[in-house]
């Protein structure tokens, strides 16, 4: 289980009708009420160009229906905030505007009616524009406010415009820490900027510090976590297409999250935002940071033992259970009825794969045995009668322990298909392969 989440200053994000989305939580309010710390949120950003209304409502509705709690869209044109006043009413979810460039943007995003700010410190250094869009936020929502995320990357830290400026901190970032450098200026441009804030008495703030470097991320908002009471916005920058990045942003995601360190988080790709909300959810359920939706599936990673085509099985089972279970069900696909259902313990439903077979349990109770190609209809109908069963109260998640003992993998009855085959292997474990 994760550790103790870390006390932050909560902020809220949304209204009445998107829906109020709080992130972090521990620390008293502006009224110096107590606040309990929020479920970790997770956010995304949509593809596609926000001025092409039609097509924005619809990716934001689709990654709502995926999961997110939060939808970030960029306006670097005016086109792009003007655009923001069709398509918030067609919403259902907290939208952030995304500025970089162009302080002026920020202000005609809240004018529509936006639920959250994200500034660069990096690109907008203006005091006066900074002061000017902090005013605009204080005052929007009939003065309840919205807050803002101060996003500082690692490529928008170093600077570019003053040539001889950028080469010495280049300089200091390449000698000697691999980190240190570039995190005391990361660290010294926060505490300049939020120093604005500050002054303005504005404290609705959220952090991030993202870099593509997974180790650098850890570093960042581990010194980050120390410093500032702010809620933090984890996530790792131009991770990748999905079979890197996931990677990429799990190491220093999980390693985070489990030491109380973030309170919402992106996962980036290059690829189909709504990939970024199914992996987010499933790190958080993982982690116990986010009660699951649906089915929890597990899987054996397969070895010379299998006698059915696990991995088409695995892929038709989770595809199938996606679109008709809600209930948190634990269900296991196992490629054997050797190591199958010691691996399978705890899980609600499993079924393990026999000669050409698969046997079935329910909680631990057999209920069927059948041949390879009826697996799929079986078990979808199997988890599905214990999700109606569950939603009567007739069943409770995880009551029982798959308690088959497999054949002693080093003993007489060994584990090899020859033993199955001479039905050495129901004789040890009440099985009868190939019959129903």
């Amino acid at each position: 289980m994760p550790s103790l989440r870390r006390p932050t200053r909560q902020i809220t994000i949304g209204d009445a009708r998107v829906g109020i989305i709080k992130v972090g939580g521990g620390l008293p309010d502006r009224h110096q009420s107590p606040t309990t710390p929020a479920p970790v949120s997770v956010q995304t950003m949509t593809a596609g160009a926000t001025h092409d209304v039609e097509r924005c409502v619809a990716e934001i509705n689709k990654l709502a229906a995926a999961g997110a709690d939060i939808v970030r869209v960029a306006v670097p044109e005016k086109k792009d905030t003007e655009a923001l006043k069709e398509i918030l009413p067609r919403v259902r979810v907290p939208i952030v505007a995304d500025v970089h460039f162009h302080f002026q943007r920020a202000l005609e995003a809240v004018e529509a009616g936006v639920h959250k700010i994200r500034l660069n410190p990096g690109n907008i250094t203006d005091r006066a524009q900074v002061i000017d869009v902090i005013q605009a936020c204080k005052a929007a929502q009939g003065g309840r406010g919205i807050p803002i995320r101060v996003g500082v990357n690692e490529g928008s830290i170093i600077e570019r415009k003053d040539k001889e400026k950028r080469m010495k901190e280049l300089g200091a970032f390449f000698s000697g820490h691999k980190h240190g450098h570039l995190l005391a200026i990361m660290i010294a441009k926060l505490e300049e900027y939020l120093d604005i804030f500050y002054e303005q008495d504005f404290r609705d703030i959220v952090i991030s510090a993202k870099s593509m470097d997974a180790a650098f991320v850890v570093d960042a908002y581990t010194e980050i976590s120390k410093r500032f009471e702010h809620p933090l916005h984890l996530g790792v920058t131009h991770a990748g297409p999905r079979e890197t990045g996931a990677i990429r942003s799990v190491v220093a995601l999980g390693g985070l999250l489990i030491n109380g360190v973030g309170d919402t988080i992106r996962i980036s790709y290059a690829s189909d935002p709504v990939y970024e909300v199914q992996d987010a959810l499933e790190l958080l359920y993982c982690l116990g940071l986010r009660e699951r939706v649906g089915v929890d599936l597990i899987a054996c990673p397969t070895c010379g033992r299998i006698q059915v085509d696990l991995f088409t099985l695995v892929q038709d089972v989770r595809k199938a259970l996606a679109e008709k279970v809600t209930v948190p069900m634990k269900v296991a696909v196992m490629g054997c009825i050797v190591n199958g259902p010691g691996e399978a313990e705890g899980a609600d439903v499993a079924v393990f794969a026999g000669d050409r077979r698969g046997i079935i349990y329910v909680q631990g109770e057999r209920v069927a045995n059948v041949p390879e190609p009826e697996i799929l209809e079986r078990l979808l109908a199997e988890c599905l009668a214990f999700q109606d069963k569950v939603k009567r109260g007739e069943a409770k998640l995880g009551e029982k322990k798959v308690d088959i003992i497999p054949p002693d993998p080093i003993g007489k009855l060994g584990s090899g298909f020859d033993k199955i085959a001479g039905g050495q292997v129901e004789k040890s474990v009440g099985l009868t392969i190939g019959k129903s």
